[in-house]
């Protein structure tokens, strides 16, 4: 079942700039251009934001694509776009291979989106200090099944069937940083084919 008050459960909070940075990445997804496009609004009223001290990269949806691709032209001069997650997020390993003290991070879009970033960060050792996050968009889960570690994508309902091994998940509020994703417990272990009911929790 799902269990309420998690300490594992990420809290996310607006973005907010930090003007001691050095250097100022972001990463958004969707609808997380609109927190992005503040925050640079906010770091050009606290000083002239030069060439090299800002890199966005972003990923649109259908939706947001043309509205956010243009803004962030006339904002920043490092705009980089991206048709897949995945495509960012190898751009952005890169990038912190060759970072350097005083690089802030700030993420903004879906929460699945914001694991693999963080998942990434912590890879390379960034501290809570210097990384931001602000969760907007669809709450759909990535989901990892303790039974094969597969990871389910874009999971909205309390239970899941397995994309490896088709076991029928439990979607649980427990969080793993390490994985980037909410545990799944087998659901009718004891009783195999009993489940309950399936619900669209995460919307």
């Amino acid at each position: 079942m799902l269990v309420t008050g998690i300490k594992s459960k990420p809290v996310y909070a607006p973005l907010q700039a930090d003007t001691a940075g050095r250097y100022h990445l972001m990463l958004g997804h969707g609808v997380g251009g609109a927190p992005l496009l503040s925050l640079l609004d906010e770091l050009g009223r606290s000083g002239p934001l030069s060439a090299g001290r800002a890199c966005v990269l972003y990923v649109a949806d259908s939706a947001a694509a043309d509205n956010f691709g243009v803004r962030f032209r006339t904002s920043a001069s490092d705009v980089r776009f991206f048709d897949r997650v995945a495509e960012l997020l190898a751009e952005f390993r890169t990038i912190l291979t060759g970072s350097f003290m005083g690089t802030r991070l700030y993420v903004a879009g879906p929460e699945s989106f914001i694991g693999l970033a963080m998942k990434i960060a912590l890879e390379f050792d960034l501290n809570k200090d210097e990384i931001r996050a602000e969760e907007c968009g669809t709450l759909a889960r990535r989901v990892y099944c303790i039974h094969c570690r597969a990871t389910t994508e874009q999971v909205r309902t309390n239970i899941v069937k397995c994309i490896d091994c088709g076991r029928h998940l439990i979607v649980r509020d427990h969080y793993s940083r390490r994985f980037a994703a909410y545990m799944g417990v087998m659901v009718d272990a004891e009783v195999p084919g009993e489940l309950p009911p399936i619900k669209e929790n995460f919307v």
